[in-house]
């Protein structure tokens, strides 16, 4: 049994901010379907990743991570995305943490790997309204604290910086090369995306390095990999696919 109580674990303090943000962005918005959304992403997730234990014949379940994976799809899917969509793409997703695996951990990040098949296979529609991408500017700012607790619990704080850092000055050379719409990233829900991103996806664990030089080279590679994407190809699945080639690569270095 744990020593550590449930709310100062790392998972904890992730679920309870996405909560808080998907409290504070059906307030503000007075959309009731952003929560409809989340609940049957949340209870697709935990069901498909209990029936992948019991199949596994796995002796420890936790449903902790399977419960942040359907919130942060569901935050992330636009609210007139249809059930079976979000049921779809959380499959997807469960499946890859459990097939998908180096060393019994997952190899990417199931959210992003989710979201990322339901956009090339159904063109799902994503308005990150949980990182509060319909919302005014200053709504940002719970973003940021919320970002900061939980980069600070899982020290991530080489990855977000490095990723941030070289993520919007390549958007700024490339803007001064006149090269793509890269204006179009700083503005919402843009910059809410790589915010969000940033603080509570590139930020996991399993799929994450420890060291920091390894998370430096980590976010640098997920920022210039995803920003070749946008310029080149525009849309919303950039940040995914930058992830999740950072997520192979750190399984490529590891086998050496």
């Amino acid at each position: 049994m744990s020593t550590h109580p449930w709310h100062k674990k790392p998972k904890s303090y992730v679920i309870i901010c996405l909560v808080a943000f998907l409290i504070i962005a059906e307030v503000l918005s007075s959309d009731l379907r952003g929560s409809y959304n989340v609940l049957i992403a949340l209870i697709t997730a935990v069901g498909m990743d209990w029936i992948c234990f019991l199949l596994g014949k796995r002796k420890k379940w936790l449903a902790d991570g399977s419960v942040i994976t359907g919130i942060i799809i569901g935050l992330i899917l636009s609210t007139t995305t249809s059930w079976y969509l979000i049921v779809i793409t959380v499959i997807m997703a469960i499946l890859s943490k459990h097939l998908i695996v180096f060393k019994k951990k997952p190899v990417f990040n199931p959210a992003a790997f989710g979201l990322l098949l339901s956009i090339l296979f159904f063109q799902t529609g994503q308005s990150w309204w949980g990182a509060f991408g319909d919302l005014p500017v200053w709504t940002i700012g719970f973003l940021l604290v919320g970002g900061y607790l939980v980069t600070n619990r899982v020290n991530k704080f080489p990855q977000v910086f490095s990723f941030l850092s070289a993520y919007f000055l390549l958007l700024l050379l490339m803007g001064f090369m006149h090269v793509g719409e890269v204006a179009d990233a700083f503005r919402p829900p843009f910059i809410n995306a790589s915010l969000f991103f940033a603080l509570f996806m590139l930020t996991d664990p399993p799929t994450s390095p420890a060291s920091n030089k390894d998370q430096v080279i980590f976010g640098v590679l997920s920022a210039i990999v995803g920003v070749g994407v946008y310029v080149f190809f525009g849309g919303l699945m950039y940040l995914f696919i930058g992830l999740l080639i950072s997520n192979a690569y750190q399984v490529a270095r590891s086998r050496k």
